[in-house]
């Protein structure tokens, strides 16, 4: 055993522990004991989190310590993944972690502080890391805590029905590849990176992004230009995620998720999939979802400009306490729990639910005379179907001026005011009545939409807006589907039905208050622009991009609509 590190309390730290897996390849973790006691001398359940950012760190951006779990009993081991921190081999994005973390977990097991009974917890990549271990289904494996992440990495986390998501696939490849530049002695690749991660508003404006020059150096990893060139679901990631592995894991997940953060739709997701089909009515009966008003990180009552109320700063380190004391000390404490807890946004209050939302659906169907362009047009929508034949909406989309994303050039996350952006002739607002009583929408709204474009390629983006009293338009979700997704055969100027989803959401619109329905092309960075040619999206630049016309159809044979899940009774 190394020298131990007084943390107070009795708790005691171990750095630098050293893991040799059955390759050879040597992980090295710290180690972070309970204090001894008369009542309690041990062993202990373990608490692990495996990650690539440095063990030191140990997501204390959004978790307590592992000393605060430590002092709580536990026995917390915090690891460096191959090849990232001090740990050895070469680090490839998802593709170690499940026999690396399976390995680790045997390991454990039969350390001296270590009572065989372990659970995970992290979030963002440690959430993968866990979902990749469990899929192994090691012994003495008991429960997890995967946070904002996905299950299935094409959906639900670097691709968006068929759109890339630009900003943070570009973004995290740039600070993943930093620590590989440094690692192998590279000073011109990792001032490159260096000098690509300050400038977070030149990262999507490079084109072609491909051939990012800070990313695609030969001398790198390769991982993340294969994200970019990997554009369609298949082995390459279902090799690196538990999506076609689902029914390998048996044990319990307590999943977050947060309305605003980057990996939502993955999150919620993982935990249907896990709901419905993991391998085990032990893992099936105990899944749970705390979906909260939070980007990926901070977690906390401040989101973008607004306050959210006390309610929105949850102690989540005292839920995953309840959580681990449950399962690893047969505490019992978390009997009782909602199976899922979601907060409202609006009322800025939780609420209960027993399963993810499978309610009826308020149908909102478009309406104009021809020219709903920008919030100074005539676009509205309402309950009643178009009876005679409307004029259509037309907007032009142009790759080189794209509209951009509800958080601007940045791609900041949040309820932001969409007002300034609705502006623009190249988009299409739709804006509903005011409520005349309160509704809450809760689940994942759709959209039908009917539409004849110019382009070889084209996209739709859908997005869902609150309009206050006082005149802010406030962001809620937002969906985007590429043609070449969505359709087996597609042509251009002809009418298509566009049908998908919109990012999920719970909020409830107050009596006063309107709905808004913005349609464009595009939502830059957030997602990477189409070409509108049969070029592929991340080899095209100014040299191949296309404008192309859209037209939005509302009429008695193509009625367009947006469908909203109402939580309880029908608006």
């Amino acid at each position: 055993m190394l020298e131990l590190i007084d943390c107070g309390n009795g708790v005691r730290l171990e750095r630098g522990v050293r893991c040799v897996l059955r390759d050879g390849t040597v992980l090295v973790s710290d180690h972070y004991y309970p204090a001894v006691t008369k009542e309690d001398e041990g062993p202990w359940p373990t608490l692990l989190m495996r990650q690539p950012y440095g063990r030191d760190i140990a997501s204390t951006v959004v978790y307590a310590h592992p000393v605060w779990f430590a002092r709580h009993g536990y026995h917390v081991v915090i690891q460096d993944v191959r090849g990232r921190g001090d740990s050895e081999g070469e680090f490839y994005a998802f593709r170690h972690e499940g026999k690396d973390g399976a390995e680790t977990i045997a390991w454990l097991r039969e350390h001296p502080a270590c009572n065989g009974r372990i659970g995970m917890y992290g979030f963002s990549y440690q959430g993968s890391t866990q979902l990749l271990a469990a899929a192994e289904n090691p012994a003495g494996l008991q429960c997890i805590a995967p946070h904002m992440t996905a299950a299935d990495l094409y959906h639900g986390w670097f691709y968006h029905q068929g759109a890339l998501r630009l900003a943070s696939t570009l973004g995290w490849g740039i600070q993943m590849l930093r620590e590989d530049a440094r690692r192998r002695g590279l000073e011109g690749a990792s001032d490159r990176l260096e000098a690509a991660w300050a400038n977070v508003r030149a990262q999507g404006v490079t084109v072609p992004y491909g051939e990012h020059p800070a990313v695609s150096d030969p001398e790198l990893p390769g991982y993340a230009c294969d994200w970019m060139e990997h554009r369609e679901a298949g082995s390459y990631w279902s090799e690196l995620d538990i999506s076609t592995r689902v029914h390998q894991i048996n044990v319990p997940a307590l999943h977050i998720s947060g309305w605003f953060d980057t990996y939502l739709e993955g999150s919620i997701a993982g935990y249907c999939a896990l709901r419905e089909r993991a391998g085990s009515a032990l893992a099936r009966d105990n899944q749970f979802l705390l979906a909260g008003p939070w980007v990926h990180i901070p977690w906390g009552d401040r989101v973008g400009d607004l306050n959210l109320g006390p309610e929105a700063n949850l102690n989540t380190d005292a839920i995953l306490l309840r959580w681990f004391n449950h399962w690893l000390k047969d505490s019992r404490e978390f009997e009782g729990e909602p199976r899922v807890r979601h907060f409202a946004l609006g009322t800025n209050q939780w609420h209960a639910a027993d399963e993810w939302p499978v309610d009826a659906e308020y149908t909102l169907y478009l309406h104009s005379a021809g020219n709903s362009n920008s919030r100074r047009g005539d676009g509205l929508m309402n309950g009643a179907k178009p009876e005679i034949e409307e004029p259509r909406d037309v907007f032009v989309y142009d790759p080189e001026v794209p509209v951009l994303a509800p958080g601007g050039p940045q791609s900041l996350s949040g309820p932001l005011d969409q007002a300034a952006l609705e502006m623009g002739n190249n988009l299409l607002v739709y804006t509903a009545p005011e409520f005349t009583k309160a509704v809450h929408i809760f689940g994942q709204p759709r959209v039908t939409i009917y539409a004849a474009t110019s382009a070889a390629s084209a996209d739709l983006t859908a997005k869902l807006v609150r309009v206050m009293a006082n005149g802010r338009v406030e962001f809620i979700s937002i969906g985007i589907a590429r043609s070449s997704w969505l359709f087996q055969e597609y042509a251009p100027d002809e009418v298509h039905c566009w049908q998908f989803t919109l990012e999920p959401t719970s909020i409830v619109i107050a009596a006063g208050e309107r709905l808004r329905l913005e349609i464009a092309s595009s939502a830059f960075p957030l997602y990477d622009r189409n070409p509108s040619t049969d070029v592929a999206p991340q080899m095209a630049d100014n040299w191949n991009w296309k404008r192309s016309t859209q037209q939005i159809l509302h009429t008695v044979e193509f009625p367009s609509a947006l469908h909203l899940p109402i939580a309880g009774a029908n608006a």
